[in-house]
């Protein structure tokens, strides 16, 4: 088990990383945004280009980062419900959620995904747009994004089962589940609230 948790927690810092990265992506697809429509406005032009560029990332986002959302817990859930459950009953849930659903999906769509990023690439396929770009970087977003949610997928099954065992903490409540900002911002409320305690 122990090699298992090795894995996940290399999984998970690749996932860190490439939630990092799509954090630059949001900045890149808001500074072209603002920069197409400046210029549109002021010079009376555009690029389809710079138009499908920040469509591109747009996308380079959600896909990527699905993994990292995962990771830091942040996708929907039923929280009146899973409230009311015990720890173990929510670890068994997920458990069940990322074996007959979550991998399964995963697999479907990256079969699915596949033969139309080899068949871009392959004959070259260009935007019907004058000026637009090659279309096999974004056809081949889908497959990515999908084998790393389906990697995280695996990381937190691992993580559901160990805590199960026993072996390691609560990953969906509590303290393990908090990103690192929520972290810092708790840190810093504590020393704000201590230097306050302090000066009365």
């Amino acid at each position: 088990m122990q090699a298992l948790l090795a894995l996940s927690r290399l999984i998970d810092k690749i996932s860190i990383g490439i939630g990092y990265l799509t954090m630059w992506l949001i900045l890149a697809t808001t500074l072209i945004s603002a920069g197409n429509a400046i210029v549109r406005k002021a010079f009376d032009t555009s690029s389809n280009g710079l138009l499908e560029i920040q469509w591109y990332l747009f996308a380079a986002v959600f896909m990527l980062g699905a993994g990292y959302g995962f990771l830091r817990n942040s996708h929907v859930r039923i929280d009146f419900i899973s409230s009311r459950l015990s720890d173990r009953t929510r670890n068994w849930i997920d458990i069940f959620g990322i074996v007959f659903v979550l991998i399964p999906f995963c697999i479907l769509l990256i079969t699915l995904s596949w033969p139309f990023f080899e068949n871009a690439y392959t004959n070259g396929e260009m935007s019907q747009n004058a000026g637009g770009l090659i279309r096999w970087p974004v056809y081949l977003l889908v497959p990515v994004g999908f084998v790393l949610l389906m990697l995280q997928g695996l990381s937190e099954l691992i993580k559901r089962i160990a805590f199960l065992r026993g072996l390691i903490d609560d990953p969906i409540g509590g303290e393990s589940a908090k990103s690192d900002e929520q972290k810092h911002v708790e840190e810093l409320e504590r020393i704000a609230a201590a230097r306050l305690a302090g000066e009365k």
